[in-house]
């Protein structure tokens, strides 16, 4: 039986260790809408779509149908999760309890380390 758009939600965002008070933060949407999607098993409306997308870093495709982009369905959800015993989960897992400040400061610190090891490997080319 393939799962509602709010059971989807209601999955990633376990998945995402994101509480419904950090969802509603992010999209805007008032606590008790999402806990009226919840407890009654509704849908969002149209208008919230984009904003939980965002928020939960899935395509509207997927939220609405469970469609992954190879076209199956539900057994594709994977695709937009990352185990969580790689280095990309772990750092995916820590970045979302991360506050907001932090997490601009964690994305700052990737991006200096790349630069510092994109020029090393320019210099190493360079024969430095």
């Amino acid at each position: 039986m393939a799962m509602t758009i709010s059971e989807r939600i209601f999955e990633r965002l376990g998945m995402m260790r994101m509480s419904q008070k950090e969802f509603s933060e992010r999209t805007g949407i008032q606590p008790s809408t999402i806990s009226e999607w919840k407890k009654n098993k509704t849908n969002p409306s149209s208008e919230k779509i984009m904003p939980i997308c965002e928020a939960l870093g899935v395509s509207p495709a997927w939220l609405l149908s469970g469609i992954d982009p190879a076209g199956s369905r539900e057994q594709g959800r994977d695709y937009y999760t990352v185990k969580k015993d790689t280095d990309m989960g772990r750092l995916i897992a820590c970045y979302n309890l991360l506050e907001p400040m932090f997490r601009e400061r964690l994305i700052g610190y990737a991006e200096a380390y790349a630069d510092l090891s994109e020029a090393k490997k320019k210099e190493e080319e360079r024969g430095l």
